[in-house]
Formats: C-alpha cells, structure tokens, sequence
C-alpha cells in the first residue's frame, strides 16, 4: 500500500533547532546593527555586549550540535534559555531596543508540548529583563516594575502561545488519527471489494459448473422446486424423459403433477403425516415431508409424462437450503427405471421358472438314488454306494440351491409366508452353532458363544429365523481365514433382541455394504479369494428380518473382520406400524 500522503501532511513539522536559533541570531545581529549605526543609540557597556554575543555563539554552536542528532531531545530547550541571557545581558549595555527581541526564543520555549515549559518561559525571561539591574548593581523600584512588568505580560503572551500550540497540536492529532481511520476504513473497504469480486467470480464459476454438471446428467431428471413445489428448475434430462421443455415447465408446472395420485394419496395414508405439515395437498406432503424435517428419502414412484405416458421412476429428494439458511424448496432426481424393473421381472420369472423346472427331477433323481441304495435283489458294493453318496450329496445340494431361489421368488413377489409363534432364541442359536461346528472344525475357525441363562423369548418363525441364523454363521465361517474367530452374542433387552455375529475374516469393502441384500450379489473379497456362494444368503436372510419387523445392520472392515447385528421386536404387532 502507498504511503498516506495525507496523514503525512498532517503530522507536526520538527523545525530544527539550527533554524529556529537562526531567526533569533539573525534579530539579534539586526539589533546590533540599529545600535552601532543609529544615532540616538549608544554602547553604555561594551563588556555586557561582548558577552551577549559570546553567548548567542553559544547558543548557535549548540543549535548546530542538536541538530546533527536524530534523535529528538528536551535538552534543546538550553538553546532558548541561553539566548534569553544573551538578550538580558545585552540590554545591560544598549538599552531596551533587545527586549523585543526576547519575542524569538520566547516563542520557541513556548511552544513546546506541557505546561512545564511556560513556566520555564516566564522565569528565564523575568531573570533575563532583571539582568540589567544585576549588572549595574543597582535598582530602581521604576525599573524594577517596568522589568518584572514586561516579563508579566511576556509571560501572557507565552500562555496564550502554549494553549493556542497545545490546542493545534490535538487538532492536528485528532485529524491524523481521522485520517489514518478512514485511510483504514477505506483499505478495508478495497479488500472487501476485492473479497466480493473474488466471491463473484467463484459463484460464477461454481455457477457455471453446476449448469454443465446439470445439462450433462441427461440420464437423470434434475427438478427444483419452491415450497410450494412449483417448477424452477428444469434440466436437459428432464425435457428427454418428461417431454415438456424447460420454459414450459418452469413457473406453470408442479412437481406433483408428473406424479401418479393416487400413489402420493396412498403414500400419504402410509406415512400419516401431520395435519398441516405442508401447505398444498396431502400428496404433496408425502412426497416432501422428509426433507422438509431437514433429511432426504429415496423412494419408487410413478411418473406421469406430459402425453399421459407413464414410468417407473427413483426419486431422491432433498431440501435445498438458501443462504440464509433457512428452507426455500427442494431438489427432486429422477432417474428411469424401467429397464431394471423389466430385467428384474424377467429374473424373477427365470428364478421360477428354473426353480421349478429343476426341483421336480431332482426330487426323481434322489428318489431313484433312494431306491438303488435300498434294493435288497441287487446290493451294492462299497465303490457303488460311495458313487452313490457323492451323487446324493450334491442333488441335495442342488435341492437346497433350488429351495433359496424359490423363497427369494416369494420375497420378490410379496408371497412370503411366516408362522408366528413363541421361539427361545436360545434354542434356535444352539441349533445353527451345532449345525456350523462341523465346518467351523475343519476350517480351523474358533467359534465363541456364550447362552444366556434366562429364556429369550420372542414372537417369530422358528424355521425361518434358525435359517437366518444358519446364514449369518456359515458366511461369517466361510470368509474367515484359517485361525480366525467368530463370535455370536444374544442381548435382550426390554422390547428387543439383538443377535451379534462377529468374525475376523476378510471384510467387506465400505463401498458394497449397500448390495449385500441383493440378489446374486458377492462381495469383491470373496470373488478375489475364490469363496464359493452364490450371492443369495444375505438378501434370504434380510428378508427374514424384515418380516419380523427387524433391522440387519453391518459394520466391516477389509482385512479386519465384519459385524452383522439383528435387531427384533419381542412382539410382532398385528399391523404395519405408521412411519
């Protein structure tokens, strides 16, 4: 920053003492002059005057040493007292002419800064107008009135001169400190100005960014709303796949009116949200009331086209947040998913359709299997009865194999039974742990469980939740390395169970817990480890737990271990409980 050049202007200006004794020298050489040439004035003491010049040498010689200091001193002042002597002594030898004289260093004691120097002022030129008395060794009351009577008003005038200097001093102080105060203000001023255009410019960049982020995603439907869910924003994706242009949509158009009715209708009664939560219609309210509370929900619509055309939509929706913070409408994103209902019907029909193609030979193939082992006419030797082991054992297998995808139909059409009775968890877990020993064996997998003493009672399947259990325990045996561990934990509580099964294993990548529910789905460890499965016991058993009204949670970490806990309700309720 360039220096203040007014702030600079206002500073007081150090006059050096050389100039100042110069002025008063100069007067005094003046003085001389008068009295050596003038007639009328004559020399009555040549010693006296030699004596005020030798002192006003001295006083110059010091203003010549105090100015080659840089260093500002009080010790100056000397040089106004000497030459206040010099000026008495001289008016003991010429007269009175010298005494206007004394005005010069007068004025410089004066000004100084404190009263201090007044004072000083007034006594240095009362000794210095009483000089002549002294010199004379005598003194006349007339005289001696007329001397202290100019020193009086010397005196006077110094005050006046200090309080006038003072006076000055803290205007020019109080103006300084203005200017440097707006000189602040004013550097503040530029930075915030550079600060906005620098903020200009990132929202203009961050602008521009999101209009490219927006115009690429055309395979999503990107729509903002206001609260009152009329249309703002309207991106290329949702012109393709709603066929209404962006200037069409916007400001006539809402949200909820590419949306089925009467499943935001339907949403509605499911979620029972509160009356008045949101100022339009019920529907509306359903499709929003999440992120209104400030969350964002995930969630299988129908849209509805421009043509009447309908399609199977996710929607995100989130709140969208002004800069003051406060909600002022909300950001919908839609994407197609017509493709992946169609792929996922077409698997549900080849799962059925495989399943019970292939269950009712292999119900033949170990019936038959049954009947050659138990023929008494025709026994077999032990090479054919170890052939026929191997072959049972795997049409078993695949008996079993043809047993998940058929409940995973169930599960995906909605026709998924369960018997609700009293179960002692107890029970189920011993079960699956004396069904997991084996393999835990032979695995060299240390498998920990501690019974609680009291029952554990909860309503439930007990078929299907040992098959949940079986689940967890086989997957948690499997993907654990050799001297590894898994424990399993049962914790009642007061209205719920949870079941814990922790092992040691491989882990699972944060990234893909989010699929282990899925169908066929197989984490990247077990795929790059050669772990034998086929991706369906974590989505049986998610929907085991669901149809108890419980939750799978499940923490893991790559080559550290992975946690599965299950949650259940003691008591199952009859209804669906509102959300």
């Amino acid at each position: 920053m360039r220096p203040n050049v007014v702030t600079s202007a206002l500073a007081p200006v150090a006059v050096s003492p050389v100039i100042r004794q110069g002025v008063t020298t100069l007067a005094f050489a003046a003085a001389l002059l008068i009295v050596f040439t003038v007639p009328g004035y004559e020399v009555t003491n040549w010693s006296s005057v030699w004596a005020s010049v030798g002192l006003m040498v001295l006083a110059m010689a010091f203003a010549v040493a105090f100015s080659t200091t840089e260093s500002k001193t009080h010790w100056t002042i000397i040089i106004p007292v000497i030459s206040l002597m010099a000026i008495g002594v001289s008016r003991a030898g010429t007269g009175s002419l010298f005494t206007v004289v004394a005005i010069l260093p007068l004025l410089w004691m004066a000004s100084e800064e404190g009263r201090r120097w007044v004072v000083l002022a007034i006594v240095t030129t009362a000794a210095s107008f009483s000089l002549e008395a002294t010199w004379y060794g005598h003194v006349h009351s007339a005289e001696m009135a007329e001397t202290f009577f100019t020193a009086l008003v010397f005196g006077l005038a110094a005050i006046i001169i200090n309080e006038i200097t003072r006076r000055s001093r803290n205007r020019i102080e109080a103006n300084r400190a203005l200017m440097e105060q707006r000189e602040t203000m004013l550097a503040q001023a530029v930075e915030y100005v550079r600060q906005l255009r620098e903020n200009e410019r990132r929202l203009q960049s961050a602008e521009q960014i999101a209009r490219t982020v927006l115009d690429s995603a055309t395979m999503q439907a990107v729509v903002g709303t206001n609260l009152t869910g009329t249309i703002d924003v309207w991106s290329d994706g949702a012109v393709s796949m709603l066929g209404l242009s962006a200037a069409e949509a916007k400001g006539k158009w809402h949200i909820y009116e590419f949306h089925d009715a009467d499943e935001l209708e339907n949403r509605a009664r499911e979620l029972n949200y509160p009356a008045g939560a949101t100022v339009l219609n019920p529907g509306f309210s359903a499709l929003v009331e999440t992120a209104r509370l400030g969350g964002g929900e995930l969630y299988d619509w129908t849209w509805v086209r421009a043509d009447g055309s309908r399609f199977p939509a996710k929607v995100a929706v989130t709140p969208r947040i002004g800069d003051d913070g406060d909600l002022n409408g909300y950001i919908f994103v839609g994407t197609d998913i017509t493709e992946q209902k169609e792929v996922a019907k077409l698997q549900d029909d080849f799962v059925g359709l495989v399943s019970h193609e292939l269950r009712t030979p292999l119900t033949s193939v170990l019936g038959y299997l049954e009947l050659l082992r138990d023929d008494p006419d025709e026994p077999l030797s032990d090479l054919q009865k170890q052939y026929l082991d191997v072959a049972e054992r795997n049409a078993n297998r695949l008996l079993h194999l043809v047993g998940d995808l058929l409940f995973t139909a169930q599960v995906a059409s909605d026709k998924f039974p369960i018997e609700i009775a009293d179960v002692d968890l107890r029970a189920v877990i011993a079960a699956s742990i004396d069904t997991a020993r084996p393999s835990s064996r032979a695995t060299n997998v240390l498998l920990l469980y501690t019974e609680p003493q009291e029952p554990v009672v909860i309503s439930g399947d007990v078929m299907r939740l040992g098959q949940a259990v079986d689940n967890l325990l086989s997957n948690a045996i499997k993907f654990t390395p050799r001297g590894g561990t898994v424990t399993l934990t049962l914790e009642p509580a007061d209205d719920t169970v949870m079941i814990s099964v922790k092992d040691t294993g491989m882990g699972i990548p944060a990234d893909e817990l989010e699929l282990l529910a899925s169908r066929f789905f197989r984490a990247s460890t077990a795929t790059r480890n050669a772990v034998q499965g086929v991706g369906l016991g974590m989505s049986i058993t998610k929907a085991i737990v669901t149809s108890h009204r419980g939750q799978l949670d499940v923490e893991s970490e790559v080559d550290v271990g992975t946690t599965f806990r299950v949650t259940l309700p003691v008591h199952i309720p009859d209804e669906e409980p509102a959300a």
